[in-house]
């Protein structure tokens, strides 16, 4: 992939998962980038306009229409997967095709207003539900069978936090240029 590509597709470079436990000071800067994150999107969605969000951030790259609702969709996985570690061990979590999931009719047909107030709600619920996590439920785990991994509840925050703010930047590359 050349460097422009690579601009395009990671406009804040990959994610990088903690490798030790960070503890509640190490995290509050991931648990606010969670709580931020809908009211961004808010933000960002009113200041492109209608038309903009029909088209793709890059070239063969989502529509802002499909970002917004893909972060909606991944969110609420990721949700679902926090609450099966808490009450599972280690449980195998399901992957999706999240390609095939942007192409969805209700994609095209719903407006983003929906998926922006289903993530703010989510988030809320989700933070009430991360604020009361012991230190030892941050370290509960699952596993996903796409990446091979098993990953920490602590390191899914990073990730989605990172997430999060990754789609957002998709969606600034959308809004009209100063």
């Amino acid at each position: 992939m050349n460097p422009a590509d690579e601009t395009l597709r990671y406009p804040i470079g990959r994610p990088t998962l903690p490798t030790a436990p960070l503890g509640a000071p190490g995290r509050a800067s991931y648990l606010q980038q969670l709580a931020d994150l809908p009211a961004q999107l808010v933000a960002t969605a009113q200041a492109m306009g209608g038309v903009r969000l029909e088209q793709p951030y890059r070239p063969g790259g989502w529509s802002g229409r499909q970002l917004i609702h893909h972060l909606a969709d991944s969110h609420m996985n990721c949700y679902f997967r926090y609450r099966l570690a808490l009450t599972e061990d280690n449980p195998t979590v399901r992957p999706y095709d999240e390609k095939a999931w942007a192409e969805l009719p209700d994609v095209a047909a719903t407006p983003i207003t929906t998926s922006l107030a289903l993530l703010g709600a989510l988030h809320e619920r989700w933070l009430v539900l991360l604020h009361h996590l012991s230190e030892a439920q941050w370290q509960r785990t699952f596993y996903h069978p796409g990446s091979e991994t098993t990953i920490t509840l602590e390191q899914a925050l990073v990730q989605y936090a990172w997430h999060g703010q990754h789609h957002l930047a998709h969606l600034k590359l959308l809004l009209p240029k100063a």
